[in-house]
């Protein structure tokens, strides 16, 4: 059983990161801490610990949103920060909710397309 639980473990951070890979402009590397850190350009839009936890910088509002909703939880080491955690408990079910923030946040840091005055 646990040779099953790792590897659908491993096909969840392989769908998370080919999914985030394939959105212009991102790169994935190793974490200071641990898992895989994701940045768009040189600013982080979040990173994965192993299969189980995902955590992500947002604005404090949008954070403060987040929490509220009960979507995510403070972030595990630093509840008081802009940082949120997202515990992967439902194995593949969870996909969808964590490359949603991970939506989030790129929205967030991409350029603003410029529109040009004809």
């Amino acid at each position: 059983m646990l040779a099953i639980v790792t590897i659908l473990m491993g096909i969840i951070l392989d769908r998370i990161r080919d999914e985030l890979l394939s959105w212009s402009d991102v790169t994935a590397e190793p974490h200071r801490f641990g898992g895989l850190e994701f940045r768009l350009h040189k600013r982080e839009l979040g990173h994965i610990h192993g299969d189980r936890l995902a955590d992500l910088p947002f604005p404090m509002d949008t954070r403060n949103e987040l929490v509220n909703s009960g979507r995510v939880s403070p972030h595990h080491v630093l509840p008081k920060s802009g940082w949120i955690s997202y515990w992967i408990t439902q194995g593949e079910n969870d996909i969808p909710s964590v490359v949603e923030l991970f939506r989030m946040r790129y929205d967030q840091l991409k350029p603003k397309t410029s529109l040009k005055k004809a």
